[in-house]
């Protein structure tokens, strides 16, 4: 298994094209989900967004893998999962989640939240067996509800069903 750890400020300008690279998966599902899926998702973050994240943690060197957290609603969240195709289905995005969710634990964070869609396998359900449950529209903070605001502004709504998960850290 690759090294997880927090990324370099030299690998913050590696990111945007490996979430690009990441995003090509949902051209792979059949049927194709989300229509139109990846030209029509939000363009990748830049090195310079990445270098404002709160904490974002990379697979190997150079990285093949990275998760982003920020923080809403006082909790971690998950803002952004990417894993190479070349290197997709081999575990290494299961030891991000699971990274990220014991740095959040000893950073003094309750709980992690995220938003993603909910049918897409390696979305959705594979949060669930991470131990992401889903919330319902009305229990969601305000952060966490204005941050879903957004993603509907985006367009992302209207390629499939998004859900914000939340996990209990312990």
């Amino acid at each position: 298994m690759l090294e997880i750890r927090p990324a370099a400020l030299s690998e913050f300008s590696l990111l945007p094209a490996l979430e690009a690279d990441a995003d090509q998966a949902f051209a792979t599902l059949d049927p194709p989900f989300p229509p139109g899926a990846p030209a029509d998702f939000p363009p990748p973050g830049t090195a310079e967004s990445y270098a404002g994240a709160f904490h974002i943690m990379v697979a190997g060197r150079p990285p093949v893998g990275f998760a982003r957290l920020e923080i809403v609603d006082g909790q971690a969240h998950l803002a952004q999962l990417a894993v190479s195709p070349e290197h997709a289905r081999q575990g290494i995005g299961r030891a991000l989640v699971m990274a990220a969710k014991a740095w959040a634990l000893e950073a003094g964070f309750r709980a992690m939240t995220l938003c993603t869609f909910a049918e897409v396998p390696f979305n959705g359900p594979f949060y669930t067996s991470c131990g992401f449950a889903e919330l319902a529209d009305r229990a969601l903070a305000p952060e966490l509800r204005q941050l879903r605001r957004e993603e509907a502004a985006l367009g992302l709504d209207a390629m499939g069903r998004r859900v914000a998960m939340s996990a209990e850290l312990r």
